[in-house]
């Protein structure tokens, strides 16, 4: 608006400008601005009117900072980590006890659980060999027959950034390189030593294998036991096989007394 206008206290077309009443135009625009109204009973006071203080606007602002700023406190209990990110990237694993990261959405916080044993089961479910899954358990030995292997793995962190990034499904990835692990070990040893001798030996090798292949691929995973549940040969022909174990244990029971007789004589 320019000084011409009546508005800014012009008395007339061509009478000089009301220096008054264009200073109580400006007050009233500044007031206006700053959220403050005219005093009551000056000209160009309309009716009152309420507005928030300027001071109360940054009182309000610094409470909110304070707010988004306390947001950043977390806390780790014992037997867990603390994974911070800063805009997706990883920055640092933090130990338990009372922390502090930067405010979303600059940082943010995935507290792992370190201290809880969980157990994949190959080839059964719910903690019961009868629950068979032969698809899991059936496995080909050096001298090309058929076991059938019942397993449990129990397993836990180890690394937490290693896990965010890279193990999202632990229970999936675990159960996959068990199978994979117990193949290649059984697969290198004949089905009379899997069945029976060796199967501590089995279990020592595929809990060594897996280990490595979970490093290998930075899940974060420690495998703390390998426990086979049952080994036998498939169901199929389990009865046959039944039959050639007594005829082998009955001729060998012959051959002993035998040798006692003679022995003896």
């Amino acid at each position: 608006m320019s000084l011409n206008d009546p508005q800014w206290g012009k008395r007339g077309r061509s009478g000089p400008p009301d220096l008054d009443e264009i200073w109580r135009n400006v007050n009233r625009r500044l007031n206006e601005m700053f959220g403050r109204t005219t005093p009551p009973g000056e000209p160009g006071a309309g009716p009152p009117r309420r507005s928030l203080p300027l001071g109360g606007a940054g009182l309000l602002a610094a409470l909110v900072l304070l707010v988004w700023l306390a947001s950043g406190f977390y806390i780790v209990d014992e037997g867990r980590r603390g994974v911070v990110t800063h805009f997706g990237r990883f920055t640092e694993t933090t130990l338990p006890g009372l922390r502090y990261h930067l405010p979303f959405p600059i940082e943010a916080v995935e507290v792992i659980d370190f201290s809880q044993v969980k157990t994949v089961e190959i080839g059964y479910r719910n903690n019961n060999p009868k629950n068979k899954i032969a698809k899991e358990s059936l496995m080909l030995t050096d001298d090309e027959n058929i076991i059938d292997i019942q397993f449990a793995v129990q397993y836990n962190l180890k690394n937490a950034a290693e896990y965010v990034f890279n193990a999202r499904k632990p229970e999936d990835i675990v159960a996959q390189v068990a199978a994979t692990a117990i193949s290649e070990v059984v697969g290198r040893n004949k089905m009379d030593f899997a069945l029976y001798e060796g199967r501590a030996q089995i279990a020592a090798e595929t809990e060594k294998l897996m280990q490595a292949m979970l490093d290998r691929y930075g899940t974060g995973i420690y495998v703390q036991k390998v426990t086979l549940q049952n080994t036998q040969p498939p169901e199929q022909v389990q009865a046959a096989f039944d039959d050639a174990v007594k005829a082998s244990q009955d001729l060998e029971r012959q051959k002993n007394e035998g040798q006692a007789y003679a022995n003896n004589i």
